[in-house]
C-alpha cells in the first residue's frame, strides 16, 4: 500500500467515523474531508472544487426546486380528494398511500413525495379511527422503493449515472432503472400492504387544543389568574382536575423563578405551568381550572386558525425557540404546544428548543396561515383547508416535469439541462415564490456532493479502490458472479444507515465498478446495486431523511424500524440481485 492510498483512506475513514459520530452536520463534515485531503495532497488543489460543476450537483438542486413546486401545488390533495373520498378500510387506505407516495417518488425528491401525503395519511387515519403509525412508516419505505425507478428519484440514482459515465463513456438514462426498480417497488407495496402488522401499532404523543387532531404527550404552559378555579389549590387537585392523565412539569411564578411541583405545592396569582398530558385530560384541566393558554392577543375579529404541524428540515425555527425567533412578532402565529418522543419539558414553551421532526401547534390568521407556514418549512397535519395557488398553479408544474422527462427519454436534452431548463421555467413563470428558491435548494446536501464527489475521486486516483476490489474479490472467492454482486448489494446496504445515502454511492460505486472489472465482469449491474443498496435504508431512521421526518409523527421509537425494515431489505436482496443480473447481463 502506497503513501497517498494510505493517505486517501485516512481521510475516507475519519469522514466516516465523524458521519456515523453526528455531532457535526453531514455537510460541514463532508467540506472538513476535502480541505484534510487537499493539504494531505491526495486531492489536488486545482481540483478541490471542481465537485460545485458536476453534473450531480446541477440535476439535485434542479429537481428539487421541481420537487418543491410540485409539493407547493396542492395537486395530490385534489386528485385524492376525487378519486378516493370515502374509503375507510385501513388496508385500502394503506395500499392507497404508499401506491401514490411510489409513484410519486419516481419523479419527484423522496422526501417531497412523503411531505405531500402525510397530511393525506392523518386524514385517512382519523376517517378509519386506526393509528397513524400504521401508514407512516409503510410511506416512507414506499418512497425509498419509489425513488429506484427513474434516474431523478433519487440521489443515488443520479451518482451512479456519472460514475459509470465516467468509466464507460456512456450514463444511464432517465428509464434505464425502471425494470428493477419497478419490480422492486411493485414487490415492496405488496409486502407493506399485507405484512404492515409487523411493525407494533403506536400512538402518536402531544395535545390537542382546539381542533387539532387527536394526539398524546404534547407539552403546554398556562397561567393561575384572579379568578381561576385552580387559584389557592394545590398541584395534586390540579392533577385531580384532568383526571391524573395530565401532569404539571414546572412551575414559574409571575415574579420569576421557578418551583418544583411537588404535589402539595399552592399555585398562585400569576403562576404559569408547564403542563403536560393527553388531549382531553389537558382540555378538561384547562376548562375545569379556569387556565388561560399562554397566548398572545390577535386583532379583534380575525379569523383564528389552530394548526398542527410538523418542523421540517429547512425551517427556521429548528434549533431556535419560539422566543429567541420572535415567532409572534414576526408572524402573527402563537406556539400553543410542543410534542417531541420521549422527551418531557419543563421549560417555558417560548424557551423550548425547537428541534427537526417537531410536532407543534400553531395559531394564527387562517387566510396568512398557509403562506406561513411554507416560509416556515412547517408541514401541516390538520386542518389542512389552506388554499395553495389557482388551478392553473397546480397543473403547471406538472407540465413542465412532463417535458422535462420526455425531453430526456427522448435524447433530446441531456439530464442536467432539461432539469436546469425545467427549474428555470418554474421559477419564472411563478409556480415557485422567488423567496422560496434557494430554501428550497437544500444547501447542505449541495455541498455535502460537491465536497465528497473530489475525496471520493481521490480513492480512485490513488489506486484505493482497487486495494478494496482486491479484498472484496477475496471474500468473494468461490462465489459465482451473482453471489459477487450480491455482496456489493448486502455491502451498500449496511454502509447507508450510517451514512448520508449521497456519501454512501459516492464512496462505493467507484469500489464496485473496479471489483466487477478485477472479476472480468461487465459493471452496470454492480453500479446498479449500489444505487439500489444505497437507496433502500429500511434499517434506522437516522439513515434517511424520510425515515427521521416521521418517527416523531408516528410515535416510533428507534427499534421499530428493523422489525419492518429488515424483512423488506430481505425481499429487495432477493429480487434485486436476479432481475439485476437479467436485465444487465455480467458477462
Amino acid at each position: 500500500m502506497t503513501l497517498p492510498q494510505m493517505l486517501s483512506f485516512a481521510v475516507v475513514g475519519l469522514m466516516m467515523v465523524a458521519f456515523i459520530w453526528g455531532k457535526l452536520r453531514y455537510d460541514l463534515v463532508a467540506a472538513l474531508a476535502l480541505l484534510i485531503a487537499v493539504i494531505v495532497g491526495v486531492v489536488p488543489a486545482e481540483k478541490a472544487f471542481s465537485g460545485l460543476s458536476d453534473d450531480i450537483v446541477i440535476i439535485v438542486g434542479s429537481a428539487l426546486v421541481v420537487s418543491a413546486a410540485v409539493s407547493r401545488s396542492g395537486i395530490m390533495d385534489i386528485a385524492l380528494a376525487r378519486i378516493a373520498p370515502n374509503v375507510s378500510a385501513p388496508r385500502m387506505q394503506l395500499l392507497i398511500l404508499v401506491t401514490v407516495v411510489a409513484v410519486l417518488s419516481a419523479f419527484v425528491k423522496n422526501i417531497g413525495a412523503l411531505a405531500i401525503m402525510i397530511p393525506i395519511a392523518f386524514q385517512m387515519a382519523q376517517r378509519s379511527g386506526v393509528s397513524p403509525s400504521r401508514f407512516l412508516m409503510p410511506m416512507s419505505f414506499a418512497a425509498l422503493l419509489g425513488g429506484l425507478m427513474t434516474q431523478i428519484g433519487t440521489s443515488p440514482n443520479i451518482i451512479v449515472s456519472r460514475v459509470r459515465e465516467d468509466l464507460t463513456g456512456t450514463s444511464f438514462h432517465m428509464f434505464d432503472f425502471t425494470p428493477v426498480g419497478l419490480a422492486l417497488a411493485v414487490a415492496g407495496v405488496i409486502f407493506l400492504v399485507f405484512f404492515y402488522w409487523l411493525l407494533p401499532e403506536r400512538k402518536r404523543e402531544g395535545l390537542a387544543v382546539g381542533e387539532a387532531i387527536e394526539i398524546k404527550n404534547y407539552t403546554t404552559e398556562a397561567t393561575v389568574g384572579a379568578n381561576s378555579a385552580a387559584l389557592e389549590k394545590t398541584v395534586s387537585d390540579l392533577h385531580k382536575m384532568a383526571g391524573g392523565k395530565a401532569m404539571v412539569t414546572s412551575i414559574v411564578p409571575a415574579k420569576g423563578g421557578r418551583r418544583t411541583p411537588f404535589p402539595d405545592a399552592v399555585l398562585r396569582d400569576g403562576d404559569r405551568v408547564i403542563v403536560e398530558g393527553e388531549p382531553e385530560a389537558l382540555d378538561r384541566m384547562i376548562e375545569r381550572g379556569g387556565l388561560s393558554l399562554s397566548d398572545r392577543t390577535h386583532a379583534p375579529g380575525l379569523d383564528l386558525v389552530t394548526i398542527e404541524a410538523i418542523i421540517g428540515p429547512n425551517s427556521p425555527l429548528a434549533g431556535s425557540t419560539a422566543r429567541d425567533f420572535a415567532l409572534f412578532e414576526r408572524t402573527g402565529i402563537n406556539l400553543l404546544a410542543v410534542s417531541r418522543r420521549e422527551r418531557r419539558f419543563s421549560e417555558r414553551l417560548g424557551q423550548i428548543q425547537l428541534e427537526e421532526g417537531d410536532v407543534v401547534l400553531l395559531r394564527g390568521s387562517r387566510a396568512q396561515m398557509g403562506e406561513q407556514l411554507r416560509d416556515l418549512d412547517a408541514l401541516p397535519l390538520a386542518e389542512r383547508d389552506l388554499q395553495l395557488g389557482s388551478v392553473r398553479n397546480r397543473l403547471l408544474p406538472i407540465g413542465i416535469l412532463g417535458v422535462a422527462m420526455l425531453a430526456t427519454a427522448l435524447g433530446w436534452a441531456p439530464v442536467p439541462v432539461a432539469f436546469f431548463a425545467a427549474a428555470v421555467l418554474i421559477v419564472a413563470s411563478g409556480a415557485l415564490p422567488l423567496r422560496d428558491i434557494y430554501r428550497q435548494l437544500d444547501g447542505p446536501i449541495l455541498i455535502m456532493l460537491a465536497a465528497l464527489i473530489p475525496v471520493s475521486d481521490s480513492l480512485r486516483e490513488t489506486g484505493a479502490t482497487d486495494l478494496i476490489a482486491a479484498w472484496l474479490g477475496q471474500v468473494s472467492v468461490g462465489l459465482p458472479p451473482i453471489g459477487a454482486l450480491a455482496v456489493i448489494l448486502v455491502a451498500a446496504m449496511a454502509v447507508t444507515p450510517f451514512l448520508n445515502n449521497a456519501a454512501t454511492v459516492l464512496v462505493m460505486a467507484p469500489i464496485a465498478a473496479t471489483f466487477a472489472t478485477d472479476l472480468g465482469l461487465r459493471p452496470e449491474a454492480f453500479l446498479m446495486a449500489v444505487a439500489i443498496g444505497a437507496g433502500c435504508d429500511f434499517l434506522t431512521p437516522i439513515g434517511h431523511q424520510c425515515n427521521t421526518l416521521v418517527m416523531g409523527p408516528g410515535g416510533y421509537r428507534f427499534g421499530d424500524y428493523w422489525r419492518l425494515g429488515l424483512p423488506l431489505s430481505i425481499l429487495v436482496i432477493v429480487i434485486a440481485v436476479p432481475l439485476l443480473q437479467l436485465v444487465w447481463p455480467l458477462t
